[in-house]
């Protein structure tokens, strides 16, 4: 079970990008962004090279996060095309960049997700994928946690809280259990254990945890 509906399910005012972009005009605070490189004596800015290149495939997922800024859902069919992904492996290998994050949704449900993580391991980045843990257990996954450990993918992992009521508050139903179960499939693997060459990060947000009482 879901914890909530996308804001597109919904209708809701706020899926719609220029909505969103009116309401953080009307709140920003603070320094304009150019006034305060000024002031810090940091212009003009100049680039130095892309160390890190981030994609985002889609905004497809297994889940429907109270907090996802991309809105992400089941109910979403938003995917980048295959001429583009093709684009990016292009800039990939033209620009030498050393690292490739790959976001999502739920990055590995786009249908070129394994394509691109063996293309760019292959012109020899490093390869993130930000993973929601609990699609490494869906069906027709099983899997995919033996081929991040085999492209030497480094896993960053999103679980929101250590208790499980608040990750299944904000996530839905068995998240927790179905999250930690897929972080002990890839402990199996090695990922996490000193000298295994498998990165492991867990990743949370603080301020959507409900205390206890």
């Amino acid at each position: 079970m879901q914890a909530t509906r996308s804001l597109v399910q919904r209708q809701h005012p706020l899926s719609e990008p220029k909505r969103q972009r009116e309401v953080l005009d009307g709140h920003a605070t603070g320094p304009d962004f150019h006034a305060a490189l000024v002031a810090a004596g940091l212009t003009p800015l100049e680039c130095s090279g892309i160390e890190v290149l981030q994609i985002n495939v889609g905004k497809v997922c297994n889940q429907t996060c109270r907090h996802c800024h991309v809105d992400a859902g089941p109910d979403r069919r938003e995917s980048m095309a295959p001429e583009t992904i093709r684009a990016c492996l292009d800039v990939i290998w033209q620009c030498r960049i050393p690292v490739v994050d790959i976001t999502g949704g739920a990055p590995e449900l786009h249908p070129n997700f394994r394509r691109l993580v063996s293309e760019a391991r292959a012109l020899g980045a490093r390869v993130i994928d930000r993973c929601n843990l609990t699609i490494l257990m869906a069906p027709g996954f099983e899997d995919l946690p033996g081929f991040l450990a085999e492209h030497q993918v480094e896993v960053v992992a999103s679980l929101p809280c250590y208790l499980a009521e608040n990750t299944d508050a904000q996530r839905g139903v068995d998240v927790f259990d179905r999250s930690i179960e897929a972080l002990r499939a890839l402990y199996a693997l090695g990922y996490g254990r000193v000298g295994s060459g498998l990165d492991l990060t867990l990743v949370h947000n603080p301020r959507l945890m409900r205390s206890r009482g």
